[in-house]
């Protein structure tokens, strides 16, 4: 080269990550710009397995960079691989280094750099990242920049949203503190509410017997039902109440306590163990004390399972989501094509039995919206259609025969939950029970058994449910008449024990709410829960001695209606609230 290229210098040296070696192409160290050294290369394979350096190529031009090669590592001996060699393009190989001698870089005044990394300094570091950087391309900035905004554009949405939070203070119990129930429940002694005597009574109403015999009537005669289909606007609402979390809020909000709810834990423990596992059934005469008269396994299954519905259990979930699974199963190998359930039994259980069951499918139904369900529960709800008795618009005790408001009363419950399932129900079956309601009333408020007899407390109290789910408003003086009837006969086991009667009037109550409710439920959630069994083998249980209809159901039947009682926090939604 000429001395003019020999001062000649290369306009833009660009080193290459991880970090660039350099040597000068000629002698003239002074005609060169100081270049970093790296403190180790990765070394390229020539052809015979030496390695190859990173170099300068000499040139008339200018001097420029040659690249890295990106090869597998070399195939030789440890010491070889590891080792970091330069090369002149020009004048020739220098000798290779070792890897800890310092390595001199272009520039006499310039401080020397080990090979080894242990010598790097953070200056060095950032040179590296800010070359790493540089050599970035622009897409790559920019998408890095972009998902930085995106992620504290993130941030700040989920900040603000966290300031929307409502926090909801639960409180269980009439007394702070008592709010937690454990699985090893322990008894609480409750006082008894002082009650003062009733202005006046109904003493005198005629007393039902919901289990008499029925009359012999003639069974020849048909008739046809229309058939349509009825709105129910947010009835489908009424069972959500069962699901968990929302069962400890409706407890506070309407007056449970933690005596109620330990009341309803241990009665469901109670049934639990009375149950037939290998059949799925449970039984009305035993195997514990105090049985009923007659056996009706299905009336008994169909109740058990009501009780444990009603605190949310299905056979897809709970606590005692087996017994519902077997009793259920239970339950639909006994209903037939038609949709009835009836097998065997008094005669004049055949429909309460078919009712309750009826109510049993359709609600679980309507709690999982399992599809295997909608046909068993769409057949039963169909089935309660068709025996309705066409004259009188209400059932007693055989398809078609007959009408009376104990009967109608269970079915309205199987229609209506039919409903709140989302099943078809014909609006004229609803209708003709209305018909048959002004059929059992004088004024409206007080109702009675059959066409033709005296008004009694039991009946008015269902009769009172019927109305308010076929429609009444919550501010018809009916209704406000017939209400202020059943606050005179509070829960009362000294003077007239009827859990019949309790159960329809907890549940129209409830219903109404406001002061009429607080009333009834102070007495209420205080004396079932007292006259629980705490003790021995029937622990959880209601003794049925006492009760006026408890020789007929005998223990089990008081024990699935007195939960019911307890239940009614959130067993339905009040139909006058949602």
């Amino acid at each position: 080269m000429s001395s003019s290229d020999d001062r000649r210098v290369p306009k833009k040296v660009r080193p290459v990550p991880p970090a660039p070696v350099a040597a000068p192409a000629s002698g003239n160290h002074r005609s060169m710009p100081p270049v970093a050294v790296a403190p180790k290369l990765a070394p390229r394979m020539n052809h015979d397995a030496q390695p190859v350096p990173v170099a300068f190529e000499a040139s008339r031009e200018r001097a420029r960079p040659i690249p890295l090669a990106q090869t597998s590592p070399p195939v030789g001996n440890g010491s070889s691989s590891r080792s970091a060699v330069l090369q002149g393009a020009q004048t020739g190989s220098h000798p290779a280094r070792s890897a800890a001698m310092p390595i001199p870089v272009a520039g006499g005044k310039q401080p020397l750099v080990r090979a080894d990394r242990a010598t790097e300094t953070e200056p060095r570091e950032k040179e590296t990242t800010e070359v790493a950087v540089k050599a970035a391309p622009p897409w790559m900035v920019s998408a890095v920049l972009h998902m930085t905004i995106l992620i504290l554009l993130a941030l700040l949405t989920l900040a603000n949203e966290g300031g929307n939070q409502v926090t909801v203070e639960v409180v269980y119990s009439d007394e702070f503190g008592e709010q937690l129930i454990d699985d090893d429940l322990t008894s609480f002694d409750l006082p008894t509410l002082e009650i003062e005597e009733p202005i006046f009574s109904l003493d005198a109403l005629d007393v039902v017997d919901p289990f008499a015999a029925a009359p012999e009537l003639d069974l020849s005669f048909e008739a046809d039902l229309l058939s349509s289909m009825i709105e129910a606007p947010s009835i489908g609402l009424a069972l959500t109440g069962r699901e968990q979390g929302a069962r400890e809020a409706l407890l506070a909000a309407y007056g449970g306590t933690a005596q109620t709810e330990e009341a309803v834990q241990l009665g469901l423990r109670w049934l639990a163990r009375q149950q037939d596992m290998r059949s799925g059934l449970w039984s009305l005469t035993g195997p514990y004390a105090d049985g009923g008269g007659q056996e009706n396994k299905l009336a008994a299954t169909a109740m058990a399972l009501l009780a444990f519905q009603g605190a949310g259990n299905t056979h897809r979930a709970g606590k005692y989501q087996r017994n519902v699974a077997r009793g259920m199963e239970a339950l639909l190998r006994m209903q037939d094509d038609d949709g009835n359930f009836f097998r065997e039994g008094s005669r004049n259980h055949r429909l309460y039995s078919q009712a309750m069951a009826s109510i049993a499918v359709c609600e679980l139904y309507g709690m999982t919206k399992d599809p295997k369900l909608r046909g068993p529960a769409q057949k039963a709800v169909d089935y309660a259609a068709r025996i309705q008795t066409p004259a009188l618009g209400g059932w007693r005790y055989e398809p078609r025969l007959d009408a009376d408001t104990s009967v109608t009363g269970w079915f309205v419950m199987a229609l209506q939950s039919g409903l709140m399932g989302g099943l078809n129900v014909p609006s004229p079956t609803m209708e003709a029970v209305s018909k048959f309601l002004d059929k059992v009333t004088k004024d409206g408020a007080t109702y009675a058994y059959q066409v033709g007899r005296e008004p009694t407390i039991s009946m008015t109290a269902e009769a009172l449910l019927c109305r308010q789910y076929l429609g009444w408003q919550r501010n018809d003086p009916r209704m406000l008449e017939g209400v202020r009837v059943l606050l005179q006969h509070p829960v009362d086991y000294e003077a007239d024990e009827d859990v019949y009667y309790w159960y329809y009037a907890t549940q129209t109550l409830h219903h109404m709410g406001g002061a009429e409710w607080d009333e009834w439920n102070q007495v209420m959630r205080e004396r079932i829960p007292a006259r629980q069994v705490r003790e021995g083998p029937e622990r959880g249980s209601w003794d049925p001695r006492g009760d006026r209809w408890g020789a007929h159901g005998g223990r089990l039947y008081t024990t699935c209606l007195s939960i019911y009682n307890l239940e009614v926090y959130y067993r339905h939604l009040p139909i006058y609230r949602h």
